[in-house]
């Protein structure tokens, strides 16, 4: 048996036990535990309903928590070399996915939007998975480019050849959310890569307009502009989630009403299980419930780019880069997700990063994690190179977790 899996060393095979960052891990799973309470709380009026049966959407979701944490040791199994050789085909794939769902017959519409390809009672949600595929592509081309990046400014535009049109791409569905997510983190990604101040701010203030732009263009998107500012002033109209929500978290108090007793998951709250998650954890949790799930998110973001410096110490500077655009991932959705709950941002159709119900992006999650437990290992203990020779004794040594 050895012989079959020395060549392909990992956190999970190795004479080390399991040897992954536990501190990482363990936040993770706790978001994942504190979301399956969460949706079978705040889906089950719902799913009574629609179903008859008022544990349907957590039966679902704890399905889609099974294929996440498949994914994750999957992830974990896969050297980082071999994703940064992969990187352009993962890149056309995107382009295909996102391309797909567009197509008539094939791609999916729901609320307006045509963001899912259906496989039967499933449905995918491309724009999670192009996320991912992005940051990869991009940590390979800093890679491959450092210099030209940090000294020309065709280093800086060239990605944006490939960006550009894979915005345009998430706009036409519209996915204004994810869009601006996966821009972000590639933004944040090239100024970590050593872009210049000048062209960074120059960069920043070309989104900005850009956004102006794309908000002046449709009128839907100028509307919610306006009623987040002001929700109340068409309470049953337009502002009509957002006021929900805000109830939501008025009633709350410090320490909620307590688990499973929501009043606003009772049809009141449109998307309670989804996008709004959160408003109905602060309405049963309270301000003391909402604050740790905070801190839970604060620290496994920042034990991601931790795992990111760690790796760009060990000269690791492609998985260094990926860690980053992962982490970003998963920031930029959290303070979206937070912003639109409680009426600090316009809403969007936005998940919470293993918190939310949605097959797409729990399953993309659970992968980043896997990888990102994979980079940590592979900065450890120094086999971030696929080339790296190991014998018997790779599997027989003991040491102790360094982090």
């Amino acid at each position: 048996m050895l012989g079959v899996i020395k060549p392909y060393p990992s956190p999970l095979i190795s004479g080390h036990g399991i040897d992954v960052d536990f501190p990482m891990l363990a936040g993770c799973l706790a978001l994942l535990g504190l979301g399956l309470v969460m949706i079978t709380s705040a889906s089950s009026e719902v799913a009574a309903v629609q179903s008859g049966n008022p544990l349907y959407m957590m039966i679902r979701h704890l399905f889609y928590i099974v294929l996440g944490l498949g994914a994750c040791v999957a992830t974990m199994m896969i050297p980082v070399a071999t994703w940064q050789r992969l990187g352009w085909l993962m890149l056309l794939g995107a382009f295909g996915l996102l391309i797909m769902v567009l197509l008539p017959g094939i791609g999916r519409e729901v609320n307006g939007s045509m963001r899912w390809i259906g496989f039967g009672m499933f449905n995918v949600q491309p724009s999670e998975i192009a996320k991912v595929f992005v940051v990869i592509f991009l940590a390979g081309y800093l890679v491959r480019r450092q210099q030209e990046v940090r000294e020309s400014w065709m280093g800086f535009f060239k990605p944006f050849i490939v960006l550009l049109p894979m915005a345009g791409l998430l706009l036409m569905e519209p996915d204004f959310g994810a869009t601006v997510v996966m821009m972000g983190a590639a933004a944040a990604m090239l100024f970590l890569g050593g872009v210049g101040l000048f062209r960074f701010s120059l960069m920043v203030i070309l989104a900005v307009g850009a956004v102006f732009v794309l908000v002046q263009a449709q009128p839907y998107r100028m509307a919610r502009l306006i009623t987040f500012t002001d929700p109340w002033s068409d309470q049953f109209g337009s502002g009509y989630q957002l006021t929900q929500a805000l109830i939501a978290f008025g009633r709350g108090e410090w320490f909620g009403v307590g688990l499973g007793n929501s009043v606003q998951k009772q049809f009141y709250l449109p998307e309670a299980h989804t996008d709004f998650v959160f408003s109905v954890l602060a309405e049963e949790l309270g301000v003391v419930g909402s604050l740790l799930t905070v801190a839970l998110f604060v620290f496994v973001s920042i034990r991601g780019m931790y795992i990111g410096l760690w790796a760009e110490k060990a000269k690791q500077y492609f998985a260094a880069y990926v860690a980053y655009g992962l982490s970003f991932l998963w920031i930029g959705q959290f303070l979206i997700n937070i912003g639109v709950n409680v009426g600090l941002l316009p809403t969007k159709g936005l998940t919470l990063p293993f918190l939310s119900y949605g097959g797409s992006s729990l399953v993309i999650c659970c992968a980043s994690l896997g990888l990102l437990l994979r980079i940590e290992w592979e900065a450890r203990t120094n086999t971030g190179s696929e080339e790296t020779e190991f014998n018997e004794s790779d599997f027989a040594e003991e040491s102790t977790h360094g982090r």
